[in-house]
């Protein structure tokens, strides 16, 4: 009992502390989605200063959980062997990230910076799903 106790562990992580291997960039598009959305939304009411705050603190939320999910993909998914087949991986995935921190979309109220956040997560896809098939 005490051998099993005390018996060396192995450490594995992964984006929801279980490796369960479910990774997939629509997650972060669904969030890109949702901010292009609220930006729309807000061009249509421009004197709702009411409805421009509680816009902002989502809008704010949902470009945080675009980087999150961005990093998972980054830091958990996709591999060295990934990495050297894409050698514009590492650009992408820090070119979206920054569009949806402080200055791209949380910043901005500009649709075309959602705009480009959405091709820059297309373009991460594109790779993903290759990623995928060749597995």
């Amino acid at each position: 009992m005490l051998k099993r106790l005390f018996a060396p562990t192995i450490e594995v992580s992964a984006h929801c502390d279980l490796p369960c291997g479910v990774y997939d960039p629509a997650q972060a598009r669904i969030e890109a989605e949702s901010v292009k959305a609220i930006l729309q939304k807000v061009a249509e009411k421009p004197d709702d200063q009411d409805f421009k705050i509680r816009a902002a603190i989502i809008k704010e939320q949902r470009s945080e959980l675009v980087k999150h999910h961005l990093w998972v993909l980054w830091t958990d998914y996709f591999k060295p062997p990934h990495f050297e087949k894409y050698p514009e991986l590492h650009t992408l995935v820090n070119e979206a990230t920054k569009l949806a921190g402080a200055g791209g979309t949380k910043a901005s109220w500009d649709v075309k910076t959602a705009d480009d956040l959405l091709a820059k997560i297309d373009e991460i896809a594109r790779i993903f799903k290759e990623t995928k098939q060749a597995a």
